[in-house]
């Protein structure tokens, strides 16, 4: 892939969302862009529904302080494919992970973080 300057990407509207609700540490937002029934593969574990992100979301902040810096998108469909450098409290970083999300409804229905 070849990586482009951040602020020149265009992302599709809950992935924009998604990126302004890691930048806040309000969890409420995650509500704009997850579907009520998303699901979430992170760390070698599956969380299911939006409440249950929204705890995801808040430990992951609590624990490794991160912040993230969009590389490069993909679009097939409705699968998106987000490159990103994380940068935080946490062995090894920073690193480079990749997100893959689908779309359904104007929602992210999944998301895989690996």
């Amino acid at each position: 892939m070849m990586t482009r300057d951040p602020m020149s990407m265009t992302l599709p509207a809950p992935l924009g969302a998604y990126l302004a609700s890691e930048a806040s540490p309000d969890t409420s937002a995650l509500a704009s862009c997850f579907a009520a029934d998303a699901v979430v593969r992170d760390e070698g574990r599956t969380i299911r529904g939006l409440d249950a992100i929204k705890a995801w979301k808040t430990d992951a902040k609590a624990r490794y302080q991160y912040r993230i810096e969009p590389l490069d998108t993909s679009q097939d469909g409705a699968t998106v494919t987000m490159q990103a450098r994380l940068t935080g409290n946490f062995p090894g970083s920073p690193v480079v992970l990749t997100y893959t999300f689908v779309l359904a409804e104007g929602k992210i229905a999944s998301l895989e973080i690996h």
